[in-house]
């Protein structure tokens, strides 16, 4: 493992919502070593905050493994259009849905038209996300508490419900929680929060969809090398980002990202639904 590998980052920041080629290390979110073996051949997927960080890995992964992949994202053209090339280069399509998730209108459209452009939808993962952390409970304004719930678990809902209709029954969703809608964190209260409510939204619409055979489980990861790092933390935070983790660093995007393939999977995970599958570094939590 090389000293990148484990290194914390140096102190940095960018502006919101950060692009993964200002990043220094830059992070390893290209799958380039993974082998795809036709695990999704032929399916077709859409990944929401798929430019960069997580859903990058992700796509190319499902393309590695014969996806098409359509990937909604806010703003970041050029990580978009980067990972655009990377899914074409593994010989898949790859469709480009910028605009803001915290728009009910927008989740809406954004599945008709990945349905429109792939021919229909076979997997969903919902992974978009904001955070601010704050250092105080009275620091957390209405406003921001009501646009991080806004894009983190009211665009679950409604991109899942729109995609609802146009997904067969044995597909798969997976949704992307977080170590701290496990056990909270005292800086991101309304991240925090929203990934709380993502598990359960999980296990409910496990349940609930347990009939079409369309399973529904999360990730939810430990601290993760993506650009809403720098884009939203301080530079003394950024400095020590992951040092906490008992491997003693945070993660890239290439390691979490087969964990999506596992459940998108129908061959690897056709008897789990409403599981929480946490990659954190080591870290153990009671029950």
């Amino acid at each position: 493992m090389s000293q990148e590998h484990d290194a914390t980052p140096p102190p940095q920041s960018q502006p919101y919502p950060g692009e993964s080629g200002e990043m220094t290390p830059a992070p390893r979110d290209e799958m380039r070593d993974y082998l795809g073996r036709d695990l999704l051949a032929g399916r077709r997927a859409l990944v929401t905050g798929g430019d960069s960080g997580i859903g990058r890995a992700v796509a190319v992964a499902f393309a590695k493994e014969g996806a098409d992949v359509a990937i909604a994202y806010l703003s970041e053209h050029r990580d978009a259009e980067h990972t655009r090339g990377l899914v074409e280069k593994e010989g898949r399509r790859c469709v480009l849905l910028p605009g803001d998730l915290a728009s009910a209108e927008h989740c809406r459209e954004v599945v008709e038209s990945a349905v429109s452009a792939l021919g229909g939808l076979d997997v969903l993962v919902n992974n978009v996300a904001t955070q601010s952390p704050v250092n105080s409970l009275e620091e957390l304004s209405d406003e921001q508490w009501e646009r991080t719930f806004a894009v983190n678990i009211h665009s679950y809902f409604r991109v899942t419900k729109a995609a609802l209709p146009h997904m067969p029954d044995g597909a798969a969703i997976v949704n992307t929680s977080s170590i701290n809608g496990l056990r909270g964190n005292k800086s991101l209260i309304d991240y925090a929060a929203t990934k709380g409510a993502i598990n359960a939204l999980t296990y409910s619409l496990a349940q609930t969809l347990m009939e079409r055979r369309i399973r529904v489980n999360a990730v939810a990861p430990g601290p993760v090398w993506t650009p809403l790092i720098p884009a939203t933390m301080p530079e003394e935070k950024v400095e020590s980002f992951g040092a906490q983790a008992p491997m003693g660093r945070a993660a890239h995007p290439d390691e979490i990202a087969p964990s999506y393939v596992f459940f998108a999977s129908e061959r690897l995970s056709s008897y789990y639904t409403g599981e929480v599958l946490a990659p954190i570094g080591g870290e153990t939590l009671p029950g």
